[in-house]
């Protein structure tokens, strides 16, 4: 049954999609499919900043070591940016403009000024080698690559053909993006509508070699509307129950800014909500907590280890972190046995989890507060007005609720397709433009989304679908697991058999046989690991900060051939 909170939520929804309210929607129709689109909704990018520019300008929104800006001074140095690019380096609408960078609020200016002269910002992978970067810029035929010194270094050599730019951190915009620096007073920027290119965003190449999905303004603004309307749901519910907060809203950047999750629900909603941004360089919990007591922060998103190492901290008390009311997590299900912990290291919070690709710019789930607690490995509820949600078998046809399938999504922020790669796009979007996920998953009766895992990532052992998930969860269970992941080895008389690797974490000692022993109470047999490797080091990460699970499986495969 609903939730009380469930039934609140959908009371205020219903308030904000009413006729003439903010969330309005009107149809739009694309390839002769019809679906919501927010009636309100600035045309493009470059709309939207304008737009909500003149209601926070003066409000604190960067803080990076270099410098600190407000609103109007980060979308005043964009339009420099923009200038730049349009008058020496005459960039034509819908020319691809790449980013290659670590996160910083030159970063954040740079893909502002590239919307707002009308190119398409490609955001490249920062932890990618020269090599990977090189295929990216040449795979989507960037012109030019704003560039750090580490990613110009890695670039050196390679074949990209593109003209590699200086980006530089730690200092003001105007010296940091001097190459592309220009005057808007002498320079008009173009008129930009929904269907100008905005951004190609890179699959993670968990299935292989990265794709560049691209999105048109329409998809982009509609993917960050629809975080501002999650956000002013929950405000208007927290208002009414007298926790809504008086401090500015502020947001702790963990997450790479090249992923949709940085770039979306963090940078790019933030300028709606008056929300400042504190960047971190790279993720260090420790430092995480200190930045969290001093800048203030109330809302923390990264990937769900983040939290959890925050929660268990050894430095944890030493900071005030009574401010920060919400813990998100994307890219991956947070383990439940980390939700309670999260919650009791810091009461005055809540966990939350998000479910969103690439593909869709961000949106699809949402799962908050109390609802999570109670159903803490379900990721949400389809977020209102915008997504559909279905589960699909193979055929592509909807499955009843409770019935394992592909999970599939519909909505007017979906990408329109990856670039230069008409094989793929066909086989990711339906007919009914609904994009296939590739994750396998289930809704119960209340629309609550359960993801299964990903269709690549079952395990077939002799007949029997086994979920890595699953078996991670249990792993996670074990108080002394820092991090884990579990994949298919193959084998002569199962087909496949599990395979478990995991780190400790610091200060614990558990043996490969003690977890081993441990899982015995938490699994069957079939889906007990058969092989376990215990590590000393963090494990491999793909851009987006997933566990790259693909590479360890071809790793621990080859090594188990060998013995």
């Amino acid at each position: 049954m609903p939730t009380q909170l469930d039934i609140t939520l959908d009371t205020i929804m219903d308030q904000l999609v009413a006729p003439g309210a903010p969330a309005e929607t009107v149809p739009f129709t694309r390839h002769g499919v019809t679906m919501p689109s927010l009636k309100n909704a600035p045309p493009s990018l470059s709309h939207y900043f304008e737009q909500y520019v003149e209601q926070h300008g003066d409000a604190e929104f960067l803080v990076d070591d270099g410098c600190r800006l407000t609103f109007r001074e980060t979308y005043d140095a964009a339009r420099h940016v923009a200038a730049g690019l349009l008058s020496q380096h005459r960039l034509i609408k819908g020319d691809r403009v790449g980013i290659a960078a670590r996160n910083s609020a030159n970063w954040i200016v740079a893909y502002m000024g590239i919307t707002m002269a009308g190119g398409c910002a490609a955001l490249i992978n920062g932890f990618s080698s020269g090599e990977e970067m090189a295929d990216a810029i040449s795979m989507v035929g960037c012109r030019i690559v704003l560039a750090d010194r580490k990613r110009a270094q890695r670039l050196e050599g390679t074949d990209h053909g593109a003209t590699i730019l200086p980006l530089k951190h730690d200092c003001n915009p105007a010296e940091g993006l001097s190459a592309v620096w220009g005057d808007p007073a002498a320079t008009s920027l173009p008129t930009l509508g929904p269907d100008d290119y905005a951004t190609l965003l890179y699959t993670s190449g968990s299935t292989g070699r990265s794709k560049g999905a691209l999105s048109d303004h329409r998809a982009v603004v509609h993917g960050t509307m629809s975080y501002v309307i999650q956000s002013l749901m929950a405000l208007t519910y927290l208002s009414s129950q007298g926790e809504a907060s008086a401090l500015q809203p502020c947001a702790l950047v963990a997450v790479p800014l090249f992923h949709v999750t940085g770039e979306v629900p963090v940078f790019l909603q933030s300028f709606a909500l008056g929300r400042k941004l504190v960047l971190m360089k790279k993720w260090d919990a420790g430092e995480a907590l200190r930045l969290i007591d001093r800048e203030k922060v109330t809302y923390f998103t990264g990937v769900p280890l983040m939290s959890y190492e925050m929660a268990t901290h050894p430095d944890r008390e030493k900071y005030d972190t009574s401010t920060c009311t919400s813990f998100a997590a994307g890219g991956a299900p947070r383990p439940v046995d980390h939700v309670g912990a999260i919650k009791e290291a810091f009461p005055g919070g809540f966990p939350l989890l998000g479910y969103g690709l690439t593909e869709t710019n961000a949106i699809g789930c949402g799962n908050f507060n109390e609802n999570y607690l109670a159903k803490p490995s379900s990721t949400g509820k389809a977020s209102r007005p915008l997504v559909d949600l279905a589960i699909l078998d193979e055929q592509g046809n909807k499955l009843p609720t409770g019935e394992v399938g592909e999970i599939a999504i519909r909505t007017v922020a979906n990408f329109l397709c990856y670039w230069d790669n008409k094989e793929a796009t066909r086989s990711a979007i339906t007919d009914d433009l609904f994009f296939r996920t590739g994750d396998l998953g289930r809704l119960d009766e209340d629309g609550y989304l359960f993801i299964v895992d990903r269709k690549k990532d079952i395990i077939i052992r002799g007949g029997e679908n086994i979920s890595c998930l699953e078996v991670e969860d249990a792993i996670y269970a074990h108080d002394d697991v820092s991090e884990c992941s579990v994949f298919g080895l193959p084998d002569d008389r199962y087909g496949e058999i599990v395979g478990a690797v995991y780190l400790a974490r610091s200060g614990a000692t558990l043996s490969e046989q003690q977890l081993a022993d441990y899982l015995e109470k938490k699994l069957p047999p079939f889906k007990r690991p058969a092989r376990i490797w215990q590590v000393n080091s963090p494990l491999p990460r793909l851009g987006t900060q997933k566990i790259d699970r693909r590479a360890l499986r071809d790793q621990y495969t080859a090594e188990t051939a060998e013995t």
